[in-house]
């Protein structure tokens, strides 16, 4: 027994010489040129790290794939990890860009590491889901019975309010289910502005923001997770943006508006509330737009825009220029894109106020081409 261990140890250290002086060989027989990692020459030259906002997340990886078969030198990177997120990773400096539905108020941004733009990319409706499978027609919900919803006052399908909205729907039984997000989330903010417009109790109780101290409810992180709750849960209500709510096929509520019409979320009615907040916005892009006035009849009263966070100086000449062409882009013929996935174009007068926003960007101090 002892003699085969020693023969065994003999051996492997025979095997041990010879791999190290195979090595050595190798080595020794090509130059150490030949073991340089080159890169490939389809790699990019420019990759853009991006993240935040989930709302603009499809037609961000839109415009994305669109820009590189264009500037096929160039990768876009884009995490949605909710408004809040994409903010934070600004403040730490990580971002080549971020997005954020809920703007910065001149206080934040004071308190950034560094100056930042920011430019109006994109706007859309933040539409209801629910779970009502035994209901035929889309639900509908005025400003009272969603705010009441949210605060707990009503807390059944059968309730008087919602059979208010809905006149002659056979209405389900049992308990609301309610659903929202739990993370930093720009949806959230454009939904507590629009609760905290229509129901002054909600503004003084509960406000606005990127997140807030729900009265109710079962928290989720991100679009999809919420989706996936209110899908799979009957009795539940949710809110979310509407091209995630209409490539998984899930039911809308139609909101009513100040004018008194119950409008479905859409491109158009989007289209129409950032019209008729066209004043306030040539003043302030950031003003919201949530709750527009009565005469905007056709106007959706949930809709809000997606702002690009941008440095407005660094040190990297070639990225800022590229980060400029890109958002660029994404305010001309990235428009394009929109409506196919159920967001609002902009309107030339909000396009040009981003435009000029762009050249104010620097690198080094100095403007870019």
């Amino acid at each position: 027994m002892k003699r085969n261990r020693t023969s065994l140890a003999v051996v492997f250290f025979a095997s041990l010489v010879a791999l190290c002086l195979l090595l050595s060989l190798a080595c020794e027989s090509k130059p150490n040129s030949e073991y340089t990692i080159t890169a490939s020459a389809d790699a990019p030259t420019s990759v853009l790290g991006a993240s935040g906002s989930t709302f603009i997340a499809p037609l961000m990886d839109k415009w994305a794939a669109a820009y590189h078969q264009t500037h096929p030198k160039v990768e876009i990177n884009y995490r949605p990890i909710g408004s809040g997120g994409g903010i934070e990773e600004m403040k730490q400096g990580y971002l080549s860009f971020g997005a954020s539905d809920a703007p910065l108020s001149d206080d934040q941004i004071k308190d950034l590491r560094r100056p930042i733009i920011q430019v109006p990319a994109s706007a859309g409706p933040v539409c209801i889901v629910y779970n009502l499978s035994s209901l035929s027609v889309p639900l509908k919900l005025s400003a009272k019975s969603l705010s009441d919803i949210y605060l707990g006052n009503v807390i059944n399908w059968e309730d008087p309010e919602i059979a208010k909205d809905n006149p002659g729907v056979k209405l389900p039984k049992g308990a609301i289910i309610v659903v929202h997000r739990s993370d930093g989330s720009g949806t959230t903010n454009i939904f507590t502005s629009y609760l905290s417009k229509v129901n002054h109790y909600w503004q003084w109780r509960v406000g606005q923001g990127l997140s807030v101290s729900w009265p109710i409810g079962l928290g989720t992180e991100g679009s999809k997770a919420l989706l996936a709750m209110v899908r799979q849960t009957p009795g539940t209500i949710g809110y979310i943006e509407l091209s995630y709510a209409k490539h998984d096929g899930a039911p809308v509520a139609s909101i009513q508006n100040q004018a008194g019409h119950f409008v479905q979320p859409s491109s158009a009615s989007a289209a129409a509330a950032i019209a008729a907040s066209s004043d306030a916005l040539a003043k302030d892009v950031r003003t919201p737009i949530v709750d527009p006035p009565t005469a905007a009849a056709d106007a959706y009263p949930i809709s809000g825009l997606t702002f690009i966070l941008i440095p407005k100086d660094r040190t990297d000449v070639a990225q800022q220029e590229t980060v400029k062409d890109f958002i660029a882009f994404a305010l001309s013929s990235g428009q394009d894109s929109a409506e196919e996935l159920s967001y609002a174009k902009l309107p030339e007068t909000v396009k040009k106020q981003g435009q000029a926003l762009l050249n104010q960007l620097t690198a080094n101090g100095q403007p870019l081409k």
